[in-house]
């Protein structure tokens, strides 16, 4: 895998670098649209909602991983951007600018959930390039194998110390083992969630439907690929932290579902 793309001074600018800015400036181009597209704002606001998702977001990734191994010196790390953290706070964030320049709440985050998964869907094509986030063993035709995979190489004796990989004991432990590509999987739901949303709001539907719709898949794809992804912090069984967030984010889009506001004719 790609570790570094170029440098400029001491800093390393990695492909997640780069396409981490590719996924702000695809979502601000979705944003802008969608603004427009339902008429409750203009590209001063689609700049501030992502500004504000941004920088919630980054700081939220990173206080959920801090918190998740109780290590907050993790929080200045370069790696450790959890897509739930993400969420949490830059929901927060996403909602005190609605209501700080007096947007419609239902529309303007109907507007920002497609942006969303587009944006998560092109920020895993990143952690792909840099080996991070991948699955557990597969025979599978398109099984990749990590060299310098995060937190380490894809090595049978790595793959069954940190995640109780079960790999015939006959593998050599510095042999690499081709493992599911998830973060790829998670482009492929997440580029197929953000059509879904962008067509509902097309189609005029109801306020609030393209939101809970685009929550409830990206809970679904989170929670599926969960089984697949090599994780150590399966702390509720076989669950891992994701999986029961994706469960709790499940249950609010049921419970707002039935509260979403009518469409009002004339």
């Amino acid at each position: 895998m790609i570790q570094e793309l170029f440098r400029v001074g001491p800093v390393a600018i990695s492909p997640f670098g780069v396409l981490m800015v590719v996924a702000f400036l695809a979502a601000w181009a979705q944003l802008r649209w969608g603004v427009r597209r339902l008429g409750v704002g203009d590209d001063e606001d689609a700049s501030a909602l992502l500004l504000a998702a941004g920088i919630g977001g980054i700081v939220g990734a990173k206080i959920y991983y801090a918190g998740l191994y109780r290590d907050w010196r993790l929080f200045f790390d370069r790696s450790g951007l959890v897509w739930y953290g993400a969420f949490i706070l830059g929901t927060l964030a996403v909602l005190w600018v609605i209501r700080r320049r007096r947007l419609p709440r239902w529309r303007t985050l109907d507007a920002t959930a497609p942006s969303a998964a587009l944006g998560y869907a092109i920020g895993r094509v990143g952690c792909f390039l840099v080996g991070d986030d991948y699955g557990y063993p597969t025979q599978l035709p398109w099984g990749v194998k990590f060299q310098f995979g995060l937190p380490g190489p894809t090595t049978a004796g790595f793959l069954r110390s940190a995640y109780g990989a079960d790999i015939p004991g006959d593998v050599p432990a510095e042999e690499l083992v081709a493992v599911h590509p998830t973060q790829l999987y998670e482009t492929t739901a997440g580029i197929l969630i953000f059509l879904i949303g962008w067509w509902l709001i097309r189609r005029g539907s109801r306020p609030g439907t393209a939101l809970l719709v685009v929550l409830a898949l990206l809970a679904i794809e989170r929670f599926g690929v969960e089984f697949l992804r090599a994780k150590d912090d399966r702390f509720f069984g076989p669950l891992t932290a994701a999986q029961v967030l994706s469960l709790l984010l499940f249950g609010v889009v049921a419970i707002l579902w039935r509260r979403r506001p009518a469409i009002r004719t004339a």
